[in-house]
């Protein structure tokens, strides 16, 4: 689990950080409809929050990914409580950077007798973040700028609408559309006709110069990925995301590469030293590390700038809750390179519990001068569906 892409110098790494508590909590908001990929269905939208105060009241918050498998948030935020937190104690961390490291390093050899290196990477990831917003406000920075961001300006980030299903397609198309989306994802994944039926009715329903991706979500094994990439070549695809699963070798990879007629995209079930070896392989188009599953900022950051610098487009993955939302636009915001912002349209009750109007506007995400994340919640509305709360003093 060891980070192979060390975190780069920036405005808020000097930060040094005292931490005074860590709390953890889990939210569940129910859902009419169920959000279903090729291998599961969440039914109802989870989010798990670690917000960490340092001895001065300056408090941070992250998010950790816990779609899957059910109960999953509530175990991700008892591993940041029990097993990382105590580890934040008793001394003065160097910036968020020096306790990812820490962190990644003290909990590699549980990781392996646990079998767990991806639940407790996500719970790093989320502590790693809430660090980030803490080390921004002391520098009186928001996060994009003090990640490295350059724009004069608070930065409008491009989205794309994201986590549509074929059962659902023209009535998630159709309100994306006129919430100011350029950009729509469907899912793939659930029979060869379908799929394609599916793609068809949906670029004939967008308007032209709208772009389309497609996301199998790891259905698929060579020979059916390379037939798919090349019968959905119709639909004039952005990209094809997780035609394979993620372990698949480089040389399936770069043969489907070499096959497809458009752009592969993966990343958001890579950890460390798995993004360098895609990158050299040269078979990845678009880059999709996911900021509440590996590597928070510290991680991320590195991996996006690594894959720019190789020629790939940097899109972080995100279908959570508001925070981590939030977390991937300042991150895309710093790092640039033209890439969109992923945005979850499938009705998700936690969005609106924001204590401030929402940031998407006309298919964008709208960035602040506030320092940090320039977010806050409103926590009298989430009580309605907190399952969990619980706090570890560091001091």
């Amino acid at each position: 689990m060891a980070a192979a892409f060390p975190p780069a110098p920036s405005a808020a790494e000097s930060e040094h950080l005292s931490l005074r508590r860590v709390t953890g909590s889990v939210y569940r908001a129910p859902i009419a409809v169920p959000v279903v990929a090729s291998f599961g269905q969440m039914t109802d939208r989870p989010m798990a929050l670690i917000e960490i105060e340092d001895r001065d009241g300056v408090t941070g918050l992250g998010e950790i990914w816990c779609n899957f498998p059910p109960g999953g948030a509530e175990h991700r935020v008892g591993l940041a409580l029990a097993v990382l937190a105590p580890l934040l104690a008793d001394r003065t961390w160097q910036g968020p950077g020096d306790a990812f490291a820490a962190l990644t390093r003290r909990s590699h050899i549980l990781a392996l007798q646990t079998g767990e290196p991806g639940p407790i990477a996500q719970a790093i990831a989320a502590i790693d973040q809430a660090l980030w917003d803490i080390a921004a406000k002391r520098a009186g920075l928001p996060l994009w700028r003090a990640l490295g961001g350059t724009s004069a300006n608070p930065p409008a980030v491009p989205a794309y609408a994201s986590g549509i299903h074929p059962d659902h397609a023209e009535e998630r198309a159709a309100w994306a559309l006129a919430q100011g989306f350029e950009a729509l994802k469907l899912k793939l994944g659930f029979g060869r006709e379908r799929d394609l039926a599916a793609l068809t009715r949906l670029r004939q329903q967008l308007p032209p110069g709208t772009h389309l991706a497609g996301d199998a979500n790891q259905a698929w094994d060579l020979a059916e990925a390379a037939h798919m990439a090349v019968a959905c070549d119709d639909a004039s695809l952005l990209w094809l995301e997780e035609p394979l699963p993620a372990d698949a070798s480089a040389d399936e990879w770069r043969r489907l590469a070499y096959a497809a007629p458009m752009l592969l995209a993966a990343g958001e079930n890579m950890r460390g030293a798995e993004f360098e070896a895609a990158f050299a392989a040269h078979w990845l188009g678009v880059v999709q590390p996911d900021i509440g599953k590996w590597g928070g900022y510290s991680g991320c950051r590195r991996v996006a700038r690594a894959g720019l610098a190789v020629g790939t487009t940097y899109c972080p993955h995100w279908l959570g809750g508001p925070i981590g939302l939030g977390h991937s636009a300042h991150l895309l915001a710093a790092v640039g390179g033209g890439g969109r912002l992923e945005v979850d349209v499938n009705p998700n009750p936690l969005h609106a519990t924001l204590a401030e109007p929402s940031p998407l506007v006309a298919g964008a995400y709208q960035l602040s001068q506030q320092p940090g994340l320039g977010l806050s919640l409103d926590w009298d509305a989430l009580k309605a569906f907190e399952v969990l709360r619980r706090e570890v003093r560091l001091s």
